[in-house]
């Protein structure tokens, strides 16, 4: 049951100007994943689908082991296991040995999957610059800024509380 408005969690109430923190991020990231989704299908990636940006964005081009690309997606490491065999069998993904672990493997990015990441490192820029149009490159760099600052501390106070228990 959805609390009443209140001034001591103004989140709740953020008035007729804004959403609520949570709607705001959740509608953003939506309409980021379908700009990058709509410039994907215009430069020939168009078996992409949503679920996969959460494997793209976070694969790197190093190599990473299955365990910890789910983690860096917040992803089960079933739905991680299976973006990557869909994402490997469209080409843009490949297995290797991990040479520090023969049992292991990492995934790193095929040529097909490099030039993705650099299409869609491209159109991210691309936004960047359009949304800080919309709101004013120093708002939209503060505004950036204070979400990294945000995710920083929040991050560290979780880690500070898991360390107690």
């Amino acid at each position: 049951m959805p609390l009443p408005p209140s001034r001591d969690f103004p989140s709740q109430n953020p008035g007729p100007s804004r959403l609520p923190v949570g709607q705001l991020l959740v509608r953003l990231l939506a309409e980021f994943r379908h700009e990058l989704l709509d410039a994907a299908d215009g430069r020939g990636y168009s078996d992409l689908r949503p679920a996969h940006l959460q494997i793209t964005g976070n694969i790197g081009i190093k190599g990473i082991r299955l365990t910890r690309l789910a983690a860096r997606a917040q992803l089960s490491l079933a739905a991680t296991s299976e973006l990557v065999n869909e994402l490997q069998a469209l080409g843009y993904l490949e297995r290797r040995p991990d040479p520090s672990d023969a049992r292991a493997k990492l995934i790193f990015p095929t040529p097909r999957g490099m030039q993705l990441l650099r299409d869609a490192s491209s159109k991210v820029r691309e936004l960047e610059e359009a949304w800080g149009a919309y709101a004013g490159e120093q708002r939209f760099e503060a505004a950036m800024q204070t979400l990294q600052d945000i995710l920083s501390a929040t991050r560290q106070v979780r880690q500070e509380s898991e360390g107690k228990r």
